[in-house]
C-alpha cells in the first residue's frame, strides 16, 4: 500500500511534532514561510537582551532531517479542495491526501484602536528585535539628558507573556542599565496593564498575588482593572478616561489565528477554524487542524488554550489519526491533558501549578528553565542559552543589549 501524502502547512509545535510523528509512515511536506522554527516561549528574552536571538531559531530542515519528512518554504495562497492540492506563493502545487493546517498564531488587537499603528507585538524574531532596540535606543536618548525627562514602557496584558517580559525588562533596568548609566535608568518606568482583576487568570488566586508582588518588589507598576480604550502616539488612554505616557508599548494582550487562514476557504469559528472532536475539520475528512488554529472545546467548554503543549499533544494525535485511517481503525476524540503552567518573574522568582502541585521561588525557577531548555531544539541552541543565562546571572550583566533594527 502506497504511502499517503501529508501536507502540513507551518512548523511550529504542532507542525514540527506532527511532521516527526508520521514522517515514516507518509509521505510528508512541511511548508513553512521561513526555514527555521521560532522556540517562542523565550522570546521575550531576546527583546530584553537575555539571549542571542539565533539561540531560539532552529533550521527547519535540521529538524526534520531524521524524520524522513520534505520542506518547502512559502505560504498558501489558496486550496483546492476538490483536487486536492494546495498553491504555494512560490507558483508550487503541492498534491495531498491529508492537509493539517497549523500555521500558528498572530497578535490580537480585540479591534482597540491604535494597537497595528502604535504598539509592538512579539510574534517573532523581528519584533523582538525591534523592540529591544526601541528600549536600547530611547536609553540612549535618556543618556544625553541631565533633566527629569522620562521614558515610559508599557506592556498590555497580564498573562504569561506579560508577565514575564515585565520582570526581564525590570531587572535589564535595575542591573546593565543602572551601571551603564545609573541617571537615565532611574529615568524609566515600567508598566505592566491587565483588564482583569489579577494577573496570570490561570493561575490560582495565591501564585497570582505573589505574582503582582514580585513584579512590584523589581519596580513595575501593576495596574488591574484596567481596560485600554486607545493607543496613541506615546500615550495610552483608559476606559474610565485617565491615561498614562508611554513611549513604548508592547502588546501582549492576546493571540488569534493567522489572517492567512481565510485563504484556504475552511469554515472559521472565530479568529480559528471549526474541528470536530476528531480535530478533522467540520465537513473536510481529509483536513486537519491543530495547535492555535483548532477552534477544539475543551472539557470545560471553553476552547482549548494556544499554547505549545497543546499544540503539541495535537500533532502527536493526528498523526495516530491517520496511521488509523490508513489502517481502516476508528478515529479518537482529541482529549486534552494539562500538564500545568509556569511563568517566571526575575531571578529566583517563579510559579508554577500542576494541578494541586503549586512552586514558587527559586525552586519553581530552576523548574522553569529545566523545562525551557528541555524543550529548545539543537544542542547549539541549549548550550548557547545556558551560557548566556549564566553569564546573566553571575555577572548581573547582559551582552545582547545591541541595537539592530533595520534603521
Amino acid at each position: 500500500m502506497s504511502k499517503p501524502r501529508v501536507v502540513i502547512l507551518g512548523a511550529g509545535f504542532a507542525g514540527l511534532t506532527a511532521a516527526k510523528a508520521i514522517g515514516h509512515d507518509a509521505d510528508v511536506t512541511v511548508v513553512d514561510r521561513h526555514n527555521y522554527q521560532t522556540f517562542l516561549p523565550l522570546l521575550y528574552q531576546v527583546a530584553t537582551a537575555s539571549l542571542a536571538a539565533d539561540h531560539v531559531a532552529y533550521p527547519i530542515r535540521g529538524a526534520l532531517r531524521k524524520s524522513g519528512a520534505k520542506f518547502r518554504m512559502g505560504s498558501p495562497i489558496s486550496v483546492d479542495h476538490k483536487n486536492k492540492t494546495v498553491k504555494l506563493d512560490s507558483s508550487e502545487v503541492i498534491a495531498f491526501d491529508h492537509l493539517v493546517v497549523a500555521m500558528g498564531s498572530a497578535t490580537a488587537d480585540f479591534g482597540v484602536p491604535g494597537v497595528e499603528e502604535h504598539a509592538l507585538g512579539m510574534k517573532n524574531i523581528h519584533e523582538a528585535l525591534q523592540i529591544r532596540s526601541e528600549i536600547m535606543r530611547r536609553f540612549e536618548d535618556l543618556c544625553r539628558f541631565e533633566d527629569n525627562t522620562r521614558l515610559s514602557v508599557v506592556l498590555v496584558g497580564g498573562g504569561p507573556t506579560g508577565v514575564e517580559m515585565s520582570g526581564a525588562l525590570a531587572e535589564l533596568v535595575r542591573g546593565p542599565l543602572e551601571s551603564d548609566n545609573f541617571n537615565a535608568a532611574k529615568h524609566i518606568d515600567i508598566y505592566l496593564v491587565e483588564a482583569g482583576p489579577r494577573l496570570l487568570p490561570m493561575f490560582d488566586d495565591d501564585l497570582s498575588e505573589r505574582t503582582k508582588k514580585d513584579l512590584e518588589s523589581l519596580g513595575v507598576k501593576v495596574l488591574l482593572n484596567t481596560q485600554v480604550k486607545e493607543v496613541a502616539h506615546r500615550k495610552i488612554h483608559f476606559a474610565d478616561g485617565t491615561s498614562i505616557p508611554s513611549e513604548i508599548t508592547v502588546w501582549a494582550a492576546g493571540v488569534k489565528g493567522v489572517d492567512e487562514l481565510s485563504l484556504l476557504n475552511l469554515p472559521l469559528a472565530g479568529n480559528r477554524i471549526k474541528t470536530d472532536a476528531t480535530l478533522q475539520v467540520s465537513h473536510y475528512p481529509h483536513i486537519w487542524a491543530i495547535g492555535d488554529n483548532a477552534a477544539v472545546i475543551g472539557a470545560n467548554g471553553r476552547p482549548l488554550p494556544m499554547v505549545a503543549p497543546a499544540a503539541m499533544q495535537q500533532g502527536r494525535f493526528v498523526a495516530d489519526q491517520i496511521r488509523r485511517i490508513k489502517s481502516g481503525a476508528a478515529l479518537k476524540e482529541f482529549k486534552y491533558t494539562d500538564k500545568g503552567s509556569m511563568a517566571t518573574i526575575g531571578r529566583h522568582k517563579a510559579v508554577v501549578q500542576v494541578k494541586r502541585l503549586k512552586l514558587r521561588g527559586p525552586i519553581a525557577w530552576f523548574a522553569w528553565l529545566f523545562l525551557h531548555v528541555l524543550y529548545l531544539l539543537g544542542g547549539r541552541n541549549r548550550i548557547g542559552t545556558i551560557a548566556d543565562w549564566m553569564w546573566n546571572y553571575f555577572t548581573f550583566d547582559r551582552g545582547n543589549r545591541h541595537i539592530m533594527d533595520s534603521l
